[in-house]
């Protein structure tokens, strides 16, 4: 199976601490080792931005040259989608690593899913076609096809939000379907298995990293103002109370807080 990190944060925020622990399962510290990829939401203010800067590389994460960079240079986003992937379904090629790119209404989409889904062949007649084998980026262009179908203008976190609640399990149906969807506004998360995530918010602690032999005071990198959410596959850190999704569970993330 391949794991997922995302992060959603009402300031521009840096994925540098949990990127670098992350990368690590990539094939060190686990075997996701069949490519990685990871999209940031870049904005020049306060407001979340509408394009994706959006790096994948078929090596593994914890060797990639680009992996390195990206665990030096702290890009500010509002929005992030990461991925290590395990190859099941399509060969270990560049087109089929995540998260999968598309336009809709305007802005990118970002998407990344771990798990394998079964007889999975729904009927394409739109815009959204996949480029790689996966079933991932399939049920990605499904979604995004639908979403387009049961909208007429362009819909409100919370409307998206009832329309994914809608079809979702309509794809989860077919076997495992974590997933991570961001388009620059929000953050979705749904669980089929396992995903889990974490508040960070004033008063910041300090932070062990699971996979790295790192200890990081969040205080330190971190005003009162900041306020963000990390979703992952497996908690990243020792010494956070990590919240557990349930099985079917879909949660939306704003401005580094859960909705509802």
């Amino acid at each position: 199976m391949c794991q997922l990190l995302g992060m959603n944060s009402l300031l521009p925020a840096s994925l540098t601490l949990s990127f670098t622990g992350f990368a690590q399962r990539g094939g060190c510290t686990d075997h996701h080792s069949d490519g990685w990829g990871i999209a940031f939401f870049e904005s020049d203010g306060p407001t979340p931005g509408k394009a994706a800067r959006h790096f994948v590389d078929k090596e593994s994460a914890a060797t990639s040259p680009i992996a390195q960079m990206l665990r030096t240079y702290p890009i500010k986003s509002h929005n992030v989608v990461a991925h290590v992937r395990k190859a099941t379904v399509g060969a270990v090629a560049l087109e089929n690593c995540h998260p999968f790119v598309r336009e809709l209404w305007g802005r990118y989409w970002v998407f990344a899913h771990n798990g394998d889904l079964k007889d999975f062949h729904p009927l394409l007649h739109g815009s959204f076609r996949p480029v790689g084998s996966t079933d991932s980026e399939l049920a990605f262009c499904w979604l995004l096809q639908e979403m387009n179908k049961s909208h007429a203008g362009v819909p409100s976190v919370e409307e998206l939000t009832h329309t994914l609640n809608e079809l979702v399990p309509r794809i989860a149906k077919h076997g495992t379907f974590n997933f991570l969807l961001s388009n620059g506004q929000a953050l979705w998360a749904h669980a089929s298995t396992k995903l889990h995530y974490v508040v960070r918010q004033h008063p910041f602690s300090q932070v062990q990293l699971k996979d790295e032999d790192v200890s990081v005071d969040l205080s330190e990198l971190n005003s009162p103002e900041d306020r963000l959410v990390i979703v992952v596959t497996e908690p990243l850190t020792t010494n956070e109370t990590w919240v557990a999704m349930a099985a079917g569970e879909i949660k939306v993330f704003v401005d580094g807080s859960p909705l509802g």
